[in-house]
């Protein structure tokens, strides 16, 4: 008998023909609970201590020409061994239509000690869609690193295409059993990890000077990713300033 979960989640937005948002399909399932919100706008509830090891997590965002949604969540998402072995898994698809706006803004990916979750971003962008998607990573609770222990690993992919060319494919492995998490060339003694992406809309302002962030031009035009490490979740949420509309 096995105690992993499988669930997945689905949200559809559509123009509602009065200058707002619709939403035909707001199907919560398992840990995954969605609530909507004033102003176009879903947030995320969990109902339950998920991913753990072995779960199988997946949520699917569609919005249909024309649509405009925020999408955030109440908590972060913690990631927690399980009794089962091998990684939890949860699988993001992001599909948005033209003309359409989506903003991704959860709150961040905590991998607590001894888990290991694997992450997969998956987005798809008509022409004319715009998109601000933003990623955090946490590595180890506090009392984690108050007890002395190491922090949980995070395997995470995101791509990103638009109208129909890849315009992003990157993958970051972090956490104890990834080759050399914690060295210079990558976490570097931070504790997070986090970028914001920008398609179609105002990139954000460049960041500070002396910080560990950096302000990057896509091909193809009209995309920037900011991508950032910081001590601690709060000094990276002030890297990932939302640009202003």
């Amino acid at each position: 008998m096995t105690s992993t979960l499988e669930a997945a989640a689905r949200i559809v937005a559509e123009p509602d023909g009065r200058g707002g948002t619709a939403l035909p399909v707001l199907a919560g399932a398992g840990p995954i609970a969605l609530r909507q919100t004033r102003g176009g706008r879903v947030t995320l509830v969990g109902t339950m201590a998920a991913p753990l090891g072995g779960d199988r997590l997946a949520l699917r965002v569609e919005l249909r020409p024309g649509a405009e949604l925020a999408v955030t969540s109440a908590a972060a998402t913690i990631s927690l061994p399980g009794r089962e072995a091998g990684p939890a898994r949860y699988e993001i698809e992001l599909t948005v239509g033209e003309g359409a706006r989506l903003d991704w803004l959860p709150e961040p990916v905590v991998a607590a000690a001894g888990s290991h979750l694997v992450l997969t971003t998956r987005v798809v962008l008509a022409p004319g869609a715009g998109l601000r998607l933003r990623e955090e990573q946490v590595f180890g609770r506090h009392h984690d690193w108050a007890r002395g222990a190491p922090p949980g690993r995070l395997t995470s992919r995101l791509t990103v295409h638009l109208a129909g060319r890849p315009l992003l494919d990157q993958q970051t492995d972090l956490g104890p059993g990834a080759p050399g998490w914690s060295g210079p060339a990558a976490l570097g003694g931070h504790r997070t990890l986090g970028q914001l992406l920008t398609v179609g809309l105002p990139a954000p302002p460049p960041p500070p000077p002396g910080t560990d962030a950096a302000l990057l031009d896509l091909p193809g035009g009209g995309a920037t990713l900011l991508t950032a490490l910081a001590p601690d979740a709060l000094a990276l949420r002030r890297l990932l300033t939302l640009p202003a509309d």
